[in-house]
């Protein structure tokens, strides 16, 4: 266990309670995270889930500027929570497949990863789950909730414990989100 390890899990702690509470600190305390979490997956051979971080930093900026009604909003207010419209699961379903099997046969080529289809299977949730996220769809917790206990077995074997109990706590959170998200949500 090192010491970004323990910093970028101090800093997860911080981020889940702020999504949990879609309050304005969880787009800067994702785009911190996705910085730390970016050098502990390269380190630990989880290519996808490192690249995906690359791709939580911007979508985080995206968020941010969508969750603040400078994107998407006519008259420039907050983001509400809402429901993930129904036209969009098929896609939802689709992309990540096909994202699943690109990466997982991208990364068994590269044999660089030492769980290729696990490691392909979250990044691709994770894809799709941040930009949920960004939109403000309460179903977005039901990403995570395939997810994070993945990624528990997956920094467990890397041997970093600090991620693995952190992603312990973003599974308790993804219950207590699905909750709170959905009774918030607008439509």
């Amino acid at each position: 266990m090192g010491t970004l390890d323990i910093i970028g899990a101090t800093i997860g702690l911080f981020y889940i309670v702020s999504e949990y509470r879609a309050d304005r600190w969880f787009w800067p305390l994702s785009l911190l995270m996705s910085v730390f979490y970016i050098v502990i997956d390269f380190s630990a051979h989880y290519y996808a889930n490192g690249t995906i971080c690359i791709y939580n930093f911007i979508m985080s900026i995206y968020g941010l500027l969508v969750w603040r009604g400078i994107l998407h909003s006519k008259n420039r207010e907050e983001c509400p929570i809402t429901s993930c419209p129904r036209k969009y699961w098929p896609w939802i379903l689709l992309a990540i497949a096909v994202l699943t099997v690109v990466l997982a046969h991208v990364l068994g080529v590269l044999k660089e990863s030492h769980q290729p289809w696990l490691d392909g299977f979250t990044a691709a949730i994770s894809i799709v789950g941040m930009f949920m996220v960004s939109r403000k769809w309460w179903q977005q917790w039901f990403c995570w909730t395939v997810v994070n206990p993945l990624m528990v077995y997956l920094f467990f074997l890397s041997g970093n414990y600090a991620s693995a109990i952190l992603y312990v706590v973003f599974c308790v959170f993804c219950v207590l989100g699905i909750i709170r998200w959905k009774r918030e949500s607008i439509s």
